[in-house]
Formats: C-alpha cells, structure tokens, sequence
C-alpha cells in the first residue's frame, strides 16, 4: 500500500485495476480498417482510434508483436472499452484482439467491414455498436484508489545537455517515489542505453535480469549491424547534436538517470504485459523513436507517462497522459502550448533535484486525479507500432 494521503481517482476494471481515464477505443486490426475506424471514432465524443500502418502480411515475431501491442492497448486500464474493426481478410485476426481484450472483463464489439457490406454500412453499424459501449462508459463514477497502484512510463525526446543534467535526474527523483510507494516504474528505449547498459545492469536484483539487460542492447546493437550500420555511428540525433550532445555514450548516460536509483527487478518485452502485483523499476525493450516506445509501455500497462525533453515536442497518447517536463528555458518559452513543467531553475541552481522531482511527482498525481496534461488539451494522440520484420 502506497502512504497515507497518496489517494488518487479513477475507474475500476473488472479485472481490479483501476485507469485514471475512460476511453472507448476503436481498433483497427490493420492498414484496410483504419479509415473505417476514424470515422466512427469522429462522431462519438471521447473515442480514439488507434489507426496504424500494420496487420497485413506479417509473419512470426513480427505479426506477434503487432498482435500482442493491438491487444495490450485495449487490456490498457485507461481504456474502459473497446470496438475492433477489421476488413475480413487480413492476416491480423479482430477476433484474436477482441478475444485478448474481453479476457479482462471489458465490453468489447467487433465490425468487419466485408461482412457489413462495405464502409458506409460498417461505419454505421460500428456507430451502433460504438454508442450503446460509449453509454455504459459514461455511466461509470469515479473511484480512490491508492497511487501505489500506478504505473509509470519513462521517456525522453529531442533532448539537449539539460536532459542529462536536470530533468532526467529530476524525473529519476519522482520515479523512485513512485517505486517507494510500492508502484512501477518503466525505463525503455533500449537504443539509448548504449554505452551506459553496464551500469543500469549493476543494479540488477539478479544475475538473470542483468544478463537480460545486457542481451536486448547487444541484440539491437546487431539488428543495425544486419541492415549495414552501426548505432554509434548513428546516434546521437541531429538534433541532439546541435543541441550539444556529442555521443551516444554522453546520451545513453543521460538517458538512465531517468531510472533513479532503485533496483532493476525485470526486463520486459515490448509491449510486455505488467503484471498487476509488479512493483518496482522495470526496463522495456523499446526502440529510441519516441512514438514507438511509448506505445510498448502503454501497450504493456502504463497509466501514464513522463517525457522528458530539452528541444522541445508536441507528442501525445491517444490513450494516456503524457507529461511534457524540460530544464531549458527558452525551450519552455518558446512551446508553452505544448510543455506542462519548466525546471529550469535547476540549471541555474535555485532549485534543487529533489524539489524537482517532488514537483514532477505532484504533477503525476494531479493527472492522475483529472488534470489535463497539454498534450490531452492540445488534442494530440500519436501512436505508431515498432516493427521487427519485413511486409511480404
């Protein structure tokens, strides 16, 4: 149990989670559905459609894996119910996501779009369908639920030197508060790990798991190399370049300070489920894209997610909160709209990591509780699946 007035609010799943919002969401099973899915997500208020690029032609890990974050975005506790739309023919089965979702309890429907007799008429039918699930949602009240229950996701993007020095370290902070109450915490982006693997792997519960550590970064480390480069000669990004970074090494370093100091207890696969009785710090196997990892996070359980940045993003959940911290001044000035913290007082040294981290951490909570986050109020809901294979 988390301490004594760390009470947050949110709906109760029938499988005893609780999400901290309530979305319907509409599922394409792949590519051919997705427009299908957008158009009866537009007219029911508080739908999101998760259209992607996928689930045609895929075989082995690859098609697993878009299966498996499909269905996890659906099992998410923030989603309250879900309609999978599929054309009819292709390789992803909807009744193979649906029945992965309706395995938690939740209401979920099916269209396909051959059987309904094309789109108008299974646009209509998914309204049908969509209207009756958005009802039950809106009818569902608010319950306490202690924060020990959360899960957090760690990311960070476009990032500069202040990443590395303040809100990273900041963002650590909260995390291991987050942990200390009993609750998850998610490092990912396995790319930005390079050079610095070693010391995440230290701290380790188990030789296992460190080993575990060390075999997915070797592992994406060799995926480069099979397409004919190499990661350490890609990275850092031109923008983190020419925001100061000089080396993947000097990112990497930065990257983990996100983590905090707590005990590494797992190592998950992308969009590996959570367990609901896990506590502690968790690394997932993500790519450094930023879209991509969130979503592996949130696919595996993550109520919400803190992304640290120094350039500056507008990037969003169609699912979750996604909180926007930097350490850099006029990043904040200048994307206001879309950045919910300035913690640049630390790098001028009026503020220190702990006050940092205490205010990332309230900042949490107060999303959890109702607060929109910019990225929720600027209506931005990027989703993208990381692949592992060639379309054939």
């Amino acid at each position: 149990m988390g301490l004594k007035g760390h009470m947050i609010e949110g709906y109760a799943r029938p499988s005893g989670r609780h999400g901290i919002r309530n979305h319907l969401a509409i599922i394409p099973a792949s590519v051919c559905a997705g427009e299908v899915a957008s158009r009866i997500a537009s007219q029911i208020p508080g739908a999101v459609a998760l259209v992607h690029p996928n689930g045609c032609c895929q075989m082995g890990e690859d098609y697993a894996q878009t299966a498996r974050t499909l269905t996890g975005m659906g099992r998410n506790p923030n989603v309250g119910a879900c309609l999978v739309v599929g054309l009819g023919c292709e390789g992803m089965d909807p009744g193979e996501i649906a029945g992965g979702i309706s395995a938690t309890g939740k209401d979920v429907e099916t269209v396909i779009i051959q059987k309904s007799g094309g789109t108008a008429k299974a646009v209509a039918e998914g309204l049908v369908k969509a209207r009756k699930l958005a009802g039950s949602l809106s009818a569902m009240q608010k319950v306490h639920f202690d924060a020990s229950e959360l899960v957090l996701g760690l990311e960070c993007g476009a990032s500069d030197p202040t990443s590395g020095i303040a809100a990273n370290p900041s963002l650590g902070v909260a995390s291991d508060m987050l942990v200390g109450l009993g609750g998850v915490s998610v490092l990912s982006e396995t790319t930005e790990l390079i050079g610095a693997e070693r010391l995440l792997a230290a701290r380790a519960v188990d030789k296992k798991v460190a080993e575990d550590l060390l075999r997915i970064v070797l592992e994406t480390e060799k995926r480069a190399v099979s397409m004919g480069t190499d990661l350490r000669g890609t990275q850092p990004t031109p923008g983190n370049i020419r925001g100061g970074i000089s080396s993947i090494e000097e990112k990497s370093l930065g990257c983990i300070l996100k983590a905090g100091k707590s005990p590494l207890m797992g190592v998950l696969p992308y969009a590996g489920e959570i367990r609901k009785e896990a506590s502690g710090l968790y690394m997932m196997d993500t790519p450094g894209q930023d879209v991509d990892s969130m979503t592996g996070m949130l696919a595996g359980g993550a109520h919400i997610v803190v992304f640290t940045t120094g350039l500056g993003t507008p990037t969003g959940s169609p699912i979750a909160p996604v909180i926007k911290v930097t350490a850099n001044k006029a990043t904040f000035d200048n994307m206001k709209d879309d950045t919910d913290l300035d913690l640049s007082a630390v790098m001028d040294g009026t503020m220190t990591l702990e006050e940092a981290g205490g205010l990332i951490f309230e900042e949490i909570l107060s999303a959890c509780r109702g607060k929109l986050t910019k990225s929720e109020s600027g209506g931005h809901k990027e989703f993208g699946i990381m692949r592992v294979g060639w379309t054939f």
